[in-house]
C-alpha cells in the first residue's frame, strides 16, 4: 500500500474539517498578537514542538520556514517576508531559530545534485543552470554549525538597508526532541549596544 498522503485524502478530510466547523478554535486576524516574525526550519519535528516550546498559539506569530531556517540572499523571499510582515501586518520583533540536528548541517551538494540526476534531471539542464551563472554547489551546500548559521541570518537581517534599526532580530537554536531553547544572539542587547555607541 502505499503510505504517500494523497490530494483525495487532504480532500475528503478537509470538507469534513469545514462541514463540521473545526477551523472553530483557530480563527484569528492577520496580524501577529505577538508582533513576532519567525524564521525556522521546515523539519516536521518543528511542526508543533518549536509553537509549544515558545509558548505561542495560532495567532501570535508569523512563521516563515525553509530548509535551515536561512535567510541565505538579502532580497530573497524570506527577506521579503520579513519585511512585509515588518512593514505591514505589525511585526516589531524577528526571530531566527535554527535547531540541533538539521539535515543542512554538513549537506552535500554533490549527493543531491546524483539524485537530481537519478530521479530523470539530465546533465544539460545542470549545464545550463551552470553556464547561466547559477553555482549549484554552494546554493545546495549546508552549514556546518547551526550556531555561526543562525548568526550569520541575524547579521543578514540586521544590517539589511529597509529594516528598521530598532527592530530586535534575535537568534536561537532549539532541541528537536526537547524543545529547549539557546540564546545565540539576543536582540535586545545587540540594540543596547547599538542604542550606546
Amino acid at each position: 500500500m502505499n503510505q504517500m498522503v494523497s490530494l483525495t485524502s487532504i480532500l475528503e478530510h478537509n470538507q469534513r474539517f469545514v462541514s463540521e466547523k473545526k477551523y472553530e478554535p483557530y480563527k484569528t486576524t492577520k496580524f501577529p498578537s505577538k508582533k513576532l516574525v519567525i524564521v525556522t526550519c521546515m523539519d516536521t519535528r518543528l511542526t508543533e514542538l518549536l509553537p509549544q516550546a515558545m509558548g505561542l498559539k495560532n495567532g501570535d506569530a508569523k512563521i516563515v520556514k525553509n530548509a535551515g531556517a536561512i535567510v541565505s540572499h538579502p532580497f530573497g523571499s524570506v527577506m521579503r517576508s520579513i519585511l512585509v510582515a515588518i512593514y505591514e501586518l505589525q511585526a516589531e520583533e524577528v526571530c531566527i531559530v535554527g535547531h540541533h540536528e538539521c539535515g543542512m548541517s554538513g549537506l552535500n551538494a554533490s549527493s543531491i545534485l546524483e539524485k537530481a540526476k537519478e530521479r530523470g534531471v539530465e546533465d544539460s539542464c545542470l549545464n545550463l543552470l551552470t553556464s547561466a551563472g547559477l553555482d549549484l554547489k554552494t546554493w545546495l551546500t549546508g552549514f556546518h554549525s547551526v550556531e555561526e548559521s543562525v548568526s550569520h541570518s541575524v547579521n543578514m537581517i540586521k544590517n539589511h538597508p529597509l529594516l528598521p534599526k530598532k527592530v530586535p532580530v534575535h537568534g536561537l537554536v532549539i532541541h528537536p526532541e526537547t524543545g529547549k531553547l539557546d540564546v545565540v544572539i539576543n536582540g535586545y542587547e545587540t540594540e543596547l549596544i547599538n542604542n550606546h555607541s
